[in-house]
């Protein structure tokens, strides 16, 4: 079939790639014109078949929004927009409306596996009618890894993403996990080499998976992460899953915790623990650190 793809950066323009490899037709633009195909976005659609299928992998929010409005204004009633980038789930509710509104049919697609998606595939979330994702499916099963897991029609326009968005949720609780349990090892007399623990779990436990691959790779460049500053940014997805979560009064005390450990990891000089130490030191004199 052929595809529209906007957006051409890390994931975009390797999608792009395993998609032909599929021997699937792609029309790839990006505001880049050493990696693009075509010069606008009306040059795009004017190259696509109709019914056209128009793929967007650009950054949620107001990229996303500016894109697909552009493409109502330039697509077909029977055409369809998948909106594969990390947008939140209530957005997709309203891109769809305004799709609809025109005939255009609109898919969510919450797409994960990184930069490493071309070489083994990528998980794909979707969300939409399933008229709109039949459109799709050939560009679906091109992009998922290969066997009979990987890709799932989650449910309605907005389920893909908010899918996606628990997936990520999950993930920062793994990572999580993972690092608290190197700092305590490292922090041990008695083991003496970190590295090849957790390279020892790799193989017949309950923990082992990709997350424990990608630790293990992380150890063999820098075995003591001695390069790496303690700081680590937090995805939209993570904060959504918190607060999706308190809107459906169900808790997720260890994602939650992930999350607020990563706005602790951007503190060099924590003032709450400065609080603390003073309430120490004023109810039982015990000493405080000065500057």
């Amino acid at each position: 079939m052929e595809l529209g793809l906007v957006g051409l950066g890390k994931m975009g323009g390797n999608m792009r790639e395993r998609i032909r490899r599929a021997g699937h037709t792609v029309v790839g633009y990006d505001r880049n014109p050493d990696v693009a195909d075509v010069d606008s976005l009306k040059a795009l659609v004017d190259t696509l078949a109709a019914p056209r299928v128009v793929w967007v992998m650009v950054p949620a929010g107001a990229a996303t929004a500016s894109t697909i409005d552009e493409l109502a204004d330039l697509l077909s009633p029977g055409d369809v927009v998948v909106d594969g980038g990390n947008s939140r789930w209530t957005d997709d509710i309203a891109h769809g409306k305004k799709l609809g509104e025109k005939g255009i049919g609109f898919v969510d697609c919450g797409v994960s596996g990184g930069v490493w998606g071309l070489q083994n595939g990528y998980a794909l979330m979707c969300g939409g009618a399933e008229a709109d994702v039949a459109k799709v499916q050939p560009v679906f099963d091109a992009l998922k890894p290969e066997g009979d897991f990987g890709f799932v029609h989650a449910g309605k326009i907005g389920a893909g993403h908010f899918a996606k968005m628990v997936h990520n949720g999950i993930e920062y609780a793994m990572m999580q996990a993972f690092a608290e349990g190197w700092e305590l090892l490292e922090a041990s007399d008695e083991v003496t080499d970190v590295r090849e623990v957790f390279r020892s779990w790799q193989e017949g436990t309950v923990i082992k998976s990709w997350l424990l691959d990608l630790a293990v790779r992380a150890l063999d460049d820098d075995e003591h992460l001695d390069k790496l500053k303690g700081y680590a940014q937090d995805s939209g997805e993570g904060r959504w899953t918190v607060e999706a979560a308190i809107d459906l009064a169900v808790p997720l005390p260890a994602i939650t915790a992930s999350l607020f450990a990563r706005f602790a990891s951007r503190q060099d000089d924590s003032p709450s623990m400065k609080m603390v130490a003073a309430l120490r030191n004023q109810f039982g004199g015990h000493a405080v650190e000065s500057k």
